[in-house]
């Protein structure tokens, strides 16, 4: 069984961040945001737009989300076509 010095180390490895946030919390005290979101600007058929608002609104989703989601689609079907 893995002692808890093994655990910290597997979980510093597997998510840096988190790790770099409790640094930055000890030096500063306040607890840094771990993700980070940037508004885009982008053109879209307004029709398009429209219906997509409707869908997201009766589905209780947030557009953002659904949008961000759908790119880290693309993107994992990018690298599986690389590989």
């Amino acid at each position: 069984m893995p002692s808890f010095a093994e655990y910290a180390l597997q979980g510093i490895k597997k998510h840096p961040e988190i790790f770099s946030a409790l640094e930055e919390f000890e030096r500063t005290k306040k607890i840094p945001k771990f993700t980070y979101r940037r508004r885009i600007d982008v053109t879209i058929n307004e029709h398009i737009l429209s219906a997509f608002k409707k869908f997201c609104g009766q589905h209780n989703l947030n557009m953002s989300r659904v949008i961000e989601n759908y790119m880290k689609q693309e993107l994992t079907k990018e690298n599986s076509r690389k590989a």
